[in-house]
């Protein structure tokens, strides 16, 4: 599959900001255009684009001749339990003006991350396959699982080329944490490189699947460009690299840091952890389009911190 012109919707957010550039070095700087709600004035690129304004979608994807999307942008989990009605403006309103909008410009490829979130108490806790028990307890979780379904949808009505992966909690130094329960790992990292003692908000035992920054954005090039033959599955891949606790991450960072210190005092961020599973079945994604994560939770660790350090 050949990518003419990229937009990347939520190019602001953590994962756009650096998928940004990773698309550029990829396919060059003219084919990739980054928009999100807020402006950019360092990037001569940069588009102001509201994605729940249908019009305002429409005339960017055809004045750009756009035939591929990575649709980023989101109100994620914890931001989206403090204003709802934002959440799924954004995250359904905004996910259908793309799709519709997609139809309608003939675009070739849509992606959509999905999320851990859309798992929920019943979900089994370990090695969860793509087909379980969905029932998410958040309105980001809700929306996302949704997503899901719409990419499902629109590619069996419509034809729409539209495929999509769950990410679970991602690790990243380039850029401040945006609003998601496992915020907690960059933080904690960061407060450690700083010489800093740090407040967790979820249980030292919390356990969650997790995945370096530079991983997920292989998984998004590696899924845009898997053959379509091969796909048994569309917009639901379970992907992870490692799971872990925000206890055994103070303990990997005091072998770093002798002296960091981390106390726990779980906020409302702990009943939605509580609802999410420790680890993910990921052998749909290795099968039919080659995931493979190339950082564990120790490679991750050090690589934060060194690129923390400069």
């Amino acid at each position: 599959m050949t990518f003419e012109k990229i937009l990347v919707t939520g190019a602001g957010g953590q994962i756009g900001s650096e998928l940004v550039p990773f698309l550029s070095d990829v396919f060059g700087r003219d084919r990739v255009i980054p928009s999100d709600i807020r402006s950019n004035s360092a990037d001569s690129r940069f588009l102001k684009l509201d994605v729940t304004d249908r019009a305002s979608v429409d005339l960017a994807i055809d004045k750009y001749k756009i035939d591929t999307i990575f649709h980023l942008a989101a109100v994620l989990s914890a931001n989206g339990e403090k204003n709802p009605e934002l959440a799924y403006k954004v995250n359904i309103s905004g996910l259908y003006d793309i799709l519709e909008s997609s139809i309608k410009s003939r675009v070739k490829l849509v992606i959509t991350p999905s999320s851990i979130g859309i798992f929920g108490p019943d979900t089994p806790k370990e090695n969860v396959p793509i087909e379980t028990i969905a029932r998410p307890v958040t309105m980001y979780g809700i929306t996302k699982l949704m997503a899901e379904h719409l990419g499902n949808y629109y590619h069996a009505r419509f034809g729409l080329n539209a495929r999509g992966l769950r990410f679970p909690g991602l690790i990243s130094y380039k850029t401040p944490p945006g609003g998601g329960t496992t915020d907690y790992s960059i933080e904690m990292i960061m407060e450690a490189v700083k010489g800093k003692s740090y407040q967790c908000f979820l249980r030292e035992d919390t356990r969650l699947p997790m995945m370096y920054m530079p991983d997920a954005l292989d998984c998004l090039l590696r899924l845009a460009e898997a053959d379509e033959t091969r796909l048994k599955h569309r917009t639901d891949f379970n992907v992870s690299s490692f799971s872990m606790t925000p206890k055994q991450l103070e303990m990997e960072l005091r072998n770093y840091y002798p002296s960091f210190e981390v106390t726990y005092r779980p906020d409302f961020r702990q009943k939605i952890a509580d609802s999410w599973p420790g680890s993910l079945d990921a052998s749909a994604a290795v099968s039919e389009w080659d995931f493979h994560p190339n950082y564990d939770f120790k490679a991750t660790t050090k690589d934060m911190i060194a690129n923390l350090k400069r």
